[in-house]
């Protein structure tokens, strides 16, 4: 696996924005030779952190969201920043029967580490998510991080 350079999309703030980004991402995992599973949690966390940002934030100017990645040695790191919202991406506590409030959850448990930043041009909020090459296997991915998405 090589380090790549970061890719940068500015996409419309739309829902058909997460598969395209997911499928672009996917594409650049599998071609970096990450393990299957990483690809899979990757592609989970990103996909919530999209949804997050569409459903919470404002748009960037133009009406767009930015998603990036970085793939290193052991580890990718994903962010979507927008415009920013009345509210900062925090742990839910969804109960038993909530439609909703897991996202950051789910990403806390994929990740090694996330957070968030704010300044004049919106909130980014980002994960970083290890990895390992393929043919290997990496203990503890949950079945739930490899079904859906």
């Amino acid at each position: 696996m090589e380090v790549t350079e970061a890719s940068v999309l500015f996409l419309p703030f739309a829902a058909a924005s997460v598969g395209v980004a997911r499928r672009r991402l996917v594409s650049d995992l599998i071609a970096a030779d990450v393990c299957d599973s990483a690809v899979c949690d990757i592609a989970l966390v990103i996909s919530e952190l999209l949804s997050n940002a569409l459903r919470h934030a404002a748009p960037l100017p133009g009406s767009k969201i930015r998603v990036a990645w970085r793939i290193d040695p052991g580890s990718v790191q994903v962010s979507v920043g927008d415009g920013g919202g009345p509210t900062v991406p925090e742990l839910g506590e969804p109960t038993q029967g909530a439609t909703g409030g897991r996202g950051l959850r789910i990403v806390e448990k994929l990740s090694s580490r996330w957070g968030m930043s704010t300044g004049e041009e919106g909130t980014t909020v980002w994960a970083e998510v290890p990895v390992c090459q393929a043919g290997m296997t990496r203990v503890g991915v949950s079945a739930a991080a490899t079904e859906g998405g």
